[in-house]
C-alpha cells in the first residue's frame, strides 16, 4: 500500500521515542511505500508562540531564555538519537544551521519589537523544521534512506492567510505529486514537516493548531494514497473522555461525517479541516497509537459496515464555556436582528459556538468560550443595549454535551432517552440545539454537572459494549 503516516509531538518527545518511531517506520517500509508527516516535539510550538508574546511585550531576556531552552533540548536529542558518528555529525551541522536561522529571526523581531502574522508563522514553523531533521537522521542511521522536507519543500502552496492558511489544492496536487513520487521512485523516504506550507510568494504559512493532520491528508490526496494513519499517544477515537468515564472504549469504525463532528466537538486527535481532502478521494483514515502497534485503532471511512451503525457512538463535552442570553421585545418580528447580533460579535473577534432561539423571537441564547465572554458582553452592551436588546444575562462556567452518531437519524425517542437519563441524575439542562441532519444532539449544563451527565449518557446508550 501507499501510506501516509502522521506522528504527533508525544511520539518524538525524546531520543528513545524517536528511535522507536524510526524502527516502526523502517519495518513498515519493507512492505509498503511510506510518506511520513511529523509535528514539532511536544511543547515546542507552545514555546515558540510564547516567544511571540514576549517579543510583543518587549521582554527580550525571557524570549532569549526560552529560545536557548529550545536550542539546548534539540541539540541534546541530536547527540542521543543517532549512533553512527558521521550521520550524527551531519545532523548536528544541519541543526546548527537551522537553529542559527531561528536566532537571527528572533534577533530581528526583538530589534523591531513587533510580531506580524507573517513573521509569527515563520517563527512557529521552526518546530517542525527541527523535528524532521531528527527523524530523517534516525532513519538514515538504521540504513533507510530518508530526506527531511518542509511543507514548502514538499510543494504545499497556500493562500496568504497567515495563521489559518488554506491550501490551493490544484496547484498543491501538481507540486506535491511531482516532488514525492520522485523520492519514492528513488526508494527515499520523505519525512515532511506538518503544520506549514508557503504562499505563492514563497512566504511560510501555517494551518493553525493541529495543522499537521491537515498536512498529512493534503499529501495523501495529492499522491493518491491508499490510507492515512494518524499516530499519537491514544489508541483511537473513543466513546467519551476516559478521564471522565473509566470504561470508555475505542471506536473501531466511524464515518467521515461522524469523525468531523467529533473533531468539532473537541476530539483533539483530529484537525476539523483534516478530513476534507480525503472525502473527495474516498481515502480511509486510521487513528492509532505509536506506542501500541498491536491495536489497529479507529478506521474512518465513507461507508462504515452495518454493524458499526450504532444510534449513538460518542458523548463529547466541551468545558470552559459561557452562556449569554439576549432578550428584548423589539427583537420580535424584526428582520435582521440575529444578523446584527452575530455581526457585532464577529467584529469583536468572538467565535459563537452554539445558538438557540425561542420561537417567540424574544430571546437568543449564545454559547462562547469563557475567555471570550468579557469581549462579547462589552460588544453587545456598547452597540446594541437599549436599541434592539433590552437585557443581557450571563451564566459563567457551563459545558456543552454532544451526542454524536449517524444512527440517530430518523430514530424516534432518542431525545427523550437523553433527557430522561440526565434528569434521573438531577441535572438541569440549560439550552438545547439539534441540527436538521440529526447527526448530533447538543445541550448545555452547568460545568459542575458535566461529568455526571456524560457518565449517565454513556451508561444509558451502553457505549461500554459498543464493540
Amino acid at each position: 500500500m501507499k501510506l501516509v503516516l502522521k506522528f504527533g509531538g508525544t511520539s518524538i518527545s525524546s531520543a528513545g521515542n524517536i528511535r522507536h518511531v524510526a524502527n516502526f517506520i523502517n519495518s513498515l517500509s519493507k512492505q509498503h511505500k511510506i510518506v511520513c508527516v511529523f509535528s514539532a516535539i511536544t511543547g515546542v510550538t507552545d514555546d515558540l508562540i510564547r516567544i511571540t508574546t514576549l517579543i510583543q511585550n518587549r521582554n527580550k531576556d525571557a524570549a532569549n531564555n526560552l529560545a536557548k531552552k529550545i536550542i539546548k533540548n534539540h541539540m541534546q536529542i541530536s547527540n542521543a538519537c543517532v549512533k553512527n558518528s558521521k550521520i550524527r555529525k551531519d545532523l548536528v551541522n544541519k541543526m546548527t544551521v537551522d537553529l542559527s536561522e531561528l536566532q537571527e529571526l528572533l534577533h530581528g523581531m526583538l530589534l523591531l519589537g513587533e510580531v506580524t502574522p507573517r513573521s509569527s508563522d515563520y517563527l512557529i514553523s521552526f518546530g517542525e523544521r527541527l523535528s524532521i531533521n531528527l527523524v530523517a537522521a534516525a532513519l538514515n542511521d538504521l540504513g533507510t534512506k530518508a530526506v527531511a522536507l518542509t511543507g514548502k519543500d514538499a510543494g504545499i502552496v497556500t493562500d496568504s492567510n497567515f495563521g489559518e492558511a488554506k491550501p490551493l489544492m490544484d496547484t498543491t496536487r501538481l507540486h506535491v505529486s511531482h516532488t514525492i513520487d520522485a523520492f519514492l521512485e528513488k526508494r527515499t523516504l520523505p519525512i515532511i514537516g506538518g503544520f506549514a506550507g508557503a504562499d505563492q510568494h514563497g512566504n511560510i504559512t501555517t494551518f493553525g493548531r493541529g495543522g499537521s493532520d491537515y498536512t498529512a491528508t493534503i499529501i495523501a490526496s495529492s499522491i493518491k494514497a491508499d490510507e492515512v494513519w494518524l499516530m499519537s499517544d491514544v489508541d483511537g477515537l473513543m466513546t467519551t473522555d476516559p478521564k471522565i468515564v473509566k470504561n470508555a472504549k475505542v471506536l473501531k469504525e466511524v464515518s467521515y461525517i461522524e469523525a468531523m463532528e467529533m473533531a468539532l466537538f473537541g476530539a483533539k486527535y483530529i484537525h476539523p479541516r483534516a478530513l476534507e481532502p480525503l472525502v473527495a478521494k474516498k481515502i480511509p483514515l486510521r487513528i492509532r497509537s505509536t506506542f501500541n502497534a498491536k491495536n489497529s485503532g479507529t478506521f474512518v471511512t465513507a461507508t462504515p459496515q452495518a454493524d458499526a451503525q450504532k444510534t449513538v457512538k460518542c458523548v463529547s463535552a466541551i468545558r470552559h464555556t459561557a452562556l449569554i442570553d439576549v432578550r428584548g421585545g423589539s427583537m420580535v418580528g424584526a428582520p435582521g436582528t440575529a444578523a446584527t447580533i452575530f455581526s457585532t460579535l464577529a467584529k469583536a473577534g468572538v467565535n459563537v459556538m452554539m445558538i438557540s432561539q425561542s420561537p417567540s423571537e424574544s430571546s437568543i441564547s449564545i454559547i462562547v468560550k469563557k475567555n471570550d465572554l468579557d469581549k462579547a458582553v462589552n460588544a453587545l452592551e456598547m452597540n446594541l443595549l437599549g436599541k434592539i436588546i433590552k437585557k443581557v444575562d450571563v451564566t459563567v462556567d457551563v459545558a456543552i454535551i454532544a451526542l454524536i452518531g449517524s444512527g440517530m437519524r430518523g430514530i424516534v425517542g432518542v431525545a427523550s432517552k437523553v433527557f430522561a437519563a440526565v434528569a434521573k441524575k438531577r441535572v438541569n439542562v440549560v439550552m438545547i440545539a439539534q441540527g436538521s441532519s440529526e447527526l448530533n444532539l447538543a445541550f448545555v449544563v452547568k460545568d459542575a454537572d458535566c461529568n455526571v451527565a456524560v457518565q449517565a449518557l454513556h451508561d444509558e446508550f451502553e457505549l461500554a459494549k459498543i464493540n
